[in-house]
């Protein structure tokens, strides 16, 4: 049942609404499409929502084939430093954005309780984001060529719940990692806040054993050694076994749930391990919420030291979402284009 809470007010940012106002919508007659989307310019930033608060953020939908060269932004209550800022393709699971189909040629979907990625790479996200005093998301064009844009974001205006957090997404990647040494899925993340899940694309680079043998770590307030330390790749994505690789069944098994999954795997069919295929996974804590009071730190392990699974040299992508007491910076530089193209 819907509870109705005292003084909220529905907004809903689009190409037919760019200003999200009360009667802001079209002036066509029926059946009229006067601007269902927009046109952005290599080196054009548009912005999709630019409006005060305080309010919350529930809903954001990007359609039009969007790639890596596509740069969604966040900005929290005027800080000139986004929050959130991502390729759009890989902060909605779709890091592999040339490759929109999986090793049985069908569309690739992502479907969970914050992410959907609905055929044909249409992007759904059901994160909630507060603000208090104002709101900015834009989407910048790196790439050489325009690209059409259609958005709606939808949220409401009111009261926040106490002790909201600021929504954070930090994009980070490593083609390929060092071997023998952990990737590092966030760091520099200082403050009050919880860790709320991450997005992994790996890409695999050799046919050396398993590559989801390595040990996922979390460092809070400036742990010398990890409190939460879980046992493997695989493991903390929820599954065991190699996702099945590692069963009389003999292959991969996908799977998608409301906060973990294996949604998709791209490339070589064959079985067992294989150089060149792609896996892409996510975990959201949900229900396990990682909570800090000074800093946090997140690092993966590709592969181990015990023989024959040696350390490897894949090439993993992530995007890392948690929300903090005060709005920050990201903890990392955005890759160039040509850094962070896939396939």
């Amino acid at each position: 049942m819907y509870r109705i809470p005292n003084n909220r007010q529905t907004f809903a940012f689009s190409g037919e609404n760019p200003t999200g106002k009360r009667n802001g919508g079209t002036r066509g007659r029926d059946c009229d499409k006067l601007n269902a989307c927009k046109w952005v310019e290599p080196g054009e930033t548009y912005t999709l929502v630019d409006t005060d608060g305080p309010g919350m953020i529930t809903h954001i939908w990007l359609g039009g084939r969007l790639n890596h060269t596509a740069i969604l932004r966040i900005y929290w209550d005027n800080n000139t430093e986004p929050s959130v800022e991502a390729p759009a393709s890989a902060f909605f699971g779709n890091a592999y954005d040339d490759n929109i189909r999986d090793r049985n040629e069908n569309l690739i979907v992502l479907n969970s309780e914050k992410i959907l990625m609905a055929p044909y790479a249409s992007y759904n996200s059901y994160w909630e984001m507060p603000f208090y005093k104002h709101c900015k998301i834009t989407l910048e064009n790196r790439g050489s060529e325009g690209f059409w844009s259609f958005y709606t974001v939808t949220g409401w205006y009111g009261e926040l719940p106490e002790n909201c957090g600021y929504f954070h997404a930090a994009y980070r990647q490593e083609k390929p990692i060092t071997k023998g040494r952990a990737y590092t899925v966030l760091d520099n993340v200082y403050g009050k806040g919880c860790f709320a899940g991450v997005l992994l694309a790996a890409g695999i680079n050799g046919t050396s054993w398993i590559w989801v043998e390595g040990e996922v770590k979390m460092y809070i307030d400036g742990e010398t050694y990890p409190s939460i330390n879980y046992t493997g790749t695989e493991d903390y994505f929820g599954g065991s076994y190699a996702f099945g690789n590692d069963t009389p069944h003999d292959a991969y098994q996908t799977y998608s749930g409301q906060y973990v999954g294996m949604y998709a795997v791209i490339g070589n069919s064959m079985k067992k391990y294989q150089s060149q295929q792609r896996f892409l996974l996510y975990r959201w804590h949900v229900k396990d919420a990682i909570y800090f009071d000074k800093s946090f730190r997140m690092t993966m392990d590709n592969g181990t030291y015990e023989k024959p699974m040696s350390p490897r040299y894949d090439d993993y992508t992530t995007v890392a979402f948690y929300y903090l007491t005060q709005p920050q910076g990201v903890p990392f530089e955005l890759p160039g284009n040509d850094e962070m193209w896939m396939r």
